[in-house]
């Protein structure tokens, strides 16, 4: 057995470089044990798998079925050795996670700082972005954002409980205007806007009623890509914000928000950590995913 895959390892060198002093340098040996070991295989396969002459290599047709069809396996066996090997070493580089503003407090603190004390090989660049783009294109391991957003041919685990948004705005802005009852009422309302880039068009206000799904495009008198800044000037009282409920719940605890149409907003799947479906996946972001699925107990 160790034979056959030591031989089928020198046949497959050869037949990728089409020479035997290349493969002998590609494994390490010389051109005459590349010669023997091919010998060898050929003997017990009963079948010649290359035609050699002076100045060159090449597979004959058994050769070329027989590249077919191990050339995958052998492929899944260096994988799996690698991933044992992986498996020993210490996770190490640089981690780079592309997470969307919304989702970046699900992502820091005590999960994040943990996963550094865990792992101090690894160094972590975090981009705050809220464009969408293919994070493997764009050189990212990894990002965070909303479930209902992922492409589907991502992986991707939780890193928060189901969410949900409500509209907010100040004690003092509630004295001055009635409350909205509906959605709807919005349109009569001051509205503090949320944009991804100056490009866009200012998020339309999403709420459900009876089962159904509908938007509100609010006319913002102040919109800005910057959450702090929408409930820094709520909280100012000029005008009516909206976003997730856990945003906004240190404010709202304090009295300085007060949550509105609340019974059009239900909970939805929350913030995931999403990242290429790989055969192997590197092992600095392996650590990564382990330690967020040890954290939330999956």
């Amino acid at each position: 057995m160790v034979d056959d895959l030591e031989g089928i390892s020198v046949f497959l060198a050869v037949a990728e470089a089409r020479n035997f002093r290349l493969a002998g340098e590609r494994l390490g040996v010389t051109r005459s044990a590349v010669s023997q070991a091919l010998q060898r295989l050929e003997d017990r396969l009963g079948a010649p798998l290359v035609q050699r002459t002076t100045r060159s290599v090449s597979l004959t047709e058994a050769g070329e079925v027989f590249l077919e069809a191990v050339r995958p396996s052998m492929r899944q066996v260096r994988d799996a050795m690698q991933a044992v090997r992986d498996m020993q070493a210490r996770p190490s580089g640089l981690l780079r996670i592309a997470v969307s503003s919304i989702a970046e407090r699900f992502l820091s603190g005590t999960l994040l700082a943990g996963f550094m004390r865990t792992c101090p090989g690894i160094k972590i660049d975090i981009t705050i972005t809220d464009d969408e783009f293919d994070i493997v294109e764009a050189g990212f391991d990894a990002g965070v954002r909303l479930g209902e957003v992922i492409e589907q041919d991502m992986i991707a685990i939780p890193v928060s409980d189901p969410q949900r948004q409500c509209a907010a705005a100040s004690p003092a802005y509630l004295q001055r205007n009635a409350p909205p009852r509906h959605p709807r009422d919005l349109q009569n309302h001051a509205c503090i806007g949320w944009r991804p880039r100056p490009d866009t068009a200012p998020y339309r206000w999403e709420f459900t009623e009876n089962g159904r799904d509908f938007d509100v495009a609010v006319d913002p008198v102040l919109t800005t890509n910057d959450m702090g800044m929408m409930i820094r000037m709520a909280c100012a009282g000029a005008g009516i914000t909206f976003g997730m409920v856990e945003t906004f719940a240190p404010y709202i605890d304090r009295g300085e928000l007060v949550p509105l149409l609340e019974d059009f907003c239900p909970p939805f799947p929350g913030f995931y950590l999403y990242y290429p479906r790989r055969q192997r996946q590197p092992v600095k972001l392996r650590a990564l995913v382990d330690h967020v699925r040890r954290s939330a107990g999956r």
